[in-house]
């Protein structure tokens, strides 16, 4: 699972592991949130570095596409009143076994939350968690790491977007651990220091649409000021806007939605231009414009294998996105790259053994076998071809624009600044 997950997740997303490590050996319960349906616990796996185990809802068990998957990775029931109330008395068995599994010194996955969503916030978490962590406690007699996991995606249904996984630091319950699963107000205090760590890996917006704003007023701050004496990532530094706009917007000051509207108008400006706030203050020269296009000049030698790409696996790609689509309508919106990773998975293969096989009536079996492999190559090829060739035009155009547009950049400029410190003045005020 974790050479599959490690695939899955780096094809589909330019995904990244920030922050701590998760330990190696030993007993660690896990917690994340949970906003990717199947691709979260794929990304759990990454970020581990180690075989994990995972509690899931008992539908998943019988679903008929992804059923044979969550059974083989040794994942453990969990039964919800709401799907059967009939079996919720069979939870016991389950949380027997992860204190088991616990004991024993296996890491355990659980989403808090209880379920996938699409919410752009920590949704309200279930005492799950800190009542498996204090039964395992009564069996291994001492407290164990347990470690929040924030999975922030800039956008999750996109290919080939951003993603990261940020390893935060485990809340400490030494104090609690001996009170057991039974203690009413242990498990309620250990959810609460839970849920405070998750809270400092997950970005909590108010509504989706401050995503591009928040990023805005992060990169403007970045871009004017530096990152911060501490060299936080750029995850805490995003968090740090989004907790400064939620008090901000909980203030009777109404300055914060002036500065609101400058930042987005700012940002669709950039947009229209091909800049970003990181590099609109930078300028890029003869010299460096020259050096790019020299050190990306090999690529013109492989960019018929980006059209081969995109013209072979064009008809799988639409197949792929259709497929996906009408199996997300009933599961919920939050499935869509879930589903599109299990049916490329399928539909590519399937598409690869075409070819091989037209191929082999002109090459033979070994050709043709030979064109089976080569397939994969061809297609993660053509996306890293493709990627540098973004970049190579991004830089170019960023040169002919600073040079056709002097006097709108230098403006823009200067309202950059005067926005980063209206932000600084305000993150200020807000206590940030």
């Amino acid at each position: 699972m974790p050479a599959i997950s490690t695939l899955a997740c780096h094809a589909y997303y330019r995904l990244e592991v920030e922050g701590g490590r998760v330990p190696e050996d030993g007993p660690v319960l896990l917690v994340a949130n949970h906003t990717n349906s199947l691709i979260d616990p794929a990304m759990m796996v990454v970020a581990a570095e180690r075989t994990v185990r995972f509690l899931a809802k008992a539908p998943l068990f019988n679903h008929q596409l992804i059923g044979w998957l969550v059974r083989a990775v040794g994942s453990v029931p969990v039964y919800r009143g709401r799907d059967d109330p009939k079996m919720v008395s069979q939870n016991y068995e389950s949380f027997r076994d992860v204190h088991a599994a616990l004991a024993e010194g296996y890491a355990l996955a659980i989403f808090p939350e209880g379920t996938s969503h699409s919410a752009s916030h920590l949704q309200p978490l279930k005492t799950g968690a800190a009542r498996i962590a204090l039964g395992a406690a009564e069996r291994t007699g001492r407290a164990f790491p347990i470690v929040p996991l924030g999975l922030v995606f800039r956008d999750r249904r996109t290919f080939r977007s951003s993603a990261r996984v940020i390893v935060g630091v485990s809340c400490a319950w030494d104090d609690l651990a001996t009170r057991g699963p039974r203690d009413k107000e242990a498990v309620r205090e250990l959810m609460r220091r839970i849920e405070a760590s998750m809270r400092e890996v997950t970005l909590n917006l108010h509504d989706w649409s401050d995503a591009q704003l928040v990023r805005c007023a992060e990169h403007i701050w970045t871009a004017e000021f530096g990152p911060d004496a501490g060299g936080s990532h750029e995850i805490a530094r995003l968090k740090q806007a989004t907790d400064a706009l939620g008090r901000l917007r909980l203030g009777a000051d109404p300055e914060w939605r002036t500065v609101a509207r400058e930042l987005r108008a700012h940002d669709r400006v950039l947009q229209r231009l091909g800049l970003t706030p990181i590099t609109l203050p930078a300028t890029v020269s003869r010299t460096d414009a020259a050096r790019w296009v020299l050190r990306r000049l090999p690529l013109l030698l492989v960019l018929p294998l980006a059209a081969l790409g995109l013209l072979l696996f064009w008809i799988p790609r639409e197949l792929t996105d259709w497929a996906a689509g009408r199996a997300s309508k009933s599961e919920g919106e939050d499935t869509v790259p879930t589903f599109r990773v299990l049916y490329g998975v399928v539909i590519f293969t399937a598409w690869f053994l075409v070819l091989a096989i037209a191929a082999s009536f002109w090459l033979g079996a070994l050709g043709g076998l030979v064109v089976f492999l080569s397939l994969p190559l061809i297609g993660f090829g053509a996306l890293f071809v493709g990627e540098s060739r973004h970049l190579s035009w991004v830089t170019l155009r960023r040169y002919f624009v600073q040079r056709l547009h002097r006097q709108r950049i230098a403006k823009l400029r200067v309202r950059q600044r005067r926005l980063a410190e209206r932000l600084r003045d305000l993150f200020e005020q807000s206590g940030s």
